[in-house]
């Protein structure tokens, strides 16, 4: 049975065989693992992994391929959960969990930030992306590709770019290159943010404006004196900070706000 793939689903299968060999030699499945896939599509990492897998989860939108999975696969070893993976509530599935899949490229920022707010429940993610996007997620600072989406999951994540995946790897082939990312939670009790809320707010700010200095986008947060106690040059951009640094400042604003 044949798929057209859809654009509005930003449907690309992967099909290269000795990539999808290297993806799950890297995932490293094991039988009893809680796995979770999102966007199965043809079944390219799926089969594998199920070879390895007692039972595997997935999260698949497009009704078309859901009629394929309930075909393909015996209901014991496949759990298909219907609809939007930006609306999924992991918490609902046993923890830990270990969450794979070629991301849609078209909603693989929100996607990461949804996963985010389920961190505590996750063991490790595995994700195929834009490698434009997987630059920015384990960039440096002061690098070109450093900004909001680096800060943002910096702090909440171990970052490592594994693989490259050219776009002949996929059909359709997309017009970026590719790329695997592992992410790593990093244990609640040692996130230093205090307020998650505060700390999005400042480096929304601070990124608004990303040529500007600290002096100029962060005027309704802090003064010079306040820069000066915390041992931050204002004159700095964004850019320039890692996310210890806009944790110092968050925090800082956390305890004026309680006092």
């Amino acid at each position: 049975m044949s798929h057209q793939a859809k654009k509005r689903f930003g449907q690309n299968f992967l099909v290269d065989e000795q990539i999808i060999a290297d993806i799950v030699r890297i995932i490293r499945p094991n039988a009893s693992d809680n796995m979770v896939e999102i966007g199965p599509g043809l079944g390219a990492l799926t089969r594998p992994l199920l070879t390895h897998l007692n039972t595997l989860h997935v999260v698949e939108i497009d009704r078309d391929i859901i009629a394929r999975l309930k075909t393909d696969y015996p209901a014991n070893k496949i759990v298909i959960h219907e609809g939007d993976a930006l609306k999924f509530d992991i918490a609902e599935l046993s923890s830990p969990l270990r969450i794979v899949g070629n991301l849609p490229y078209n909603i693989s920022s929100p996607l990461l930030f949804h996963f985010s707010d389920y961190a505590e429940h996750i063991a490790d993610m595995h994700f195929m992306l834009q490698n434009e996007v997987v630059e920015r997620m384990v960039a440096a600072p002061s690098t070109p590709e450093y900004g909001r989406l680096s800060v943002m999951l910096q702090y909440r994540f171990y970052m490592e770019k594994l693989l490259d995946v050219p776009p002949e790897s996929f059909r359709p082939a997309p017009k970026v290159d590719s790329a695997i990312v592992r992410m790593i939670p990093i244990p609640k009790k040692d996130i230093q943010v205090q307020d998650e809320k505060l700390f999005a707010e400042i480096v929304m700010a601070a990124f608004g404006q990303r040529r500007k200095t600290l002096r100029n986008t962060l005027r309704g947060h802090l003064s010079e004196a306040d820069f000066e106690l915390l041992g931050i040059n204002s004159q700095l951009r964004a850019e320039n900070l890692g996310y210890l640094e806009f944790t110092k400042m968050s925090n800082w604003l956390a305890g004026q706000r309680i006092r």
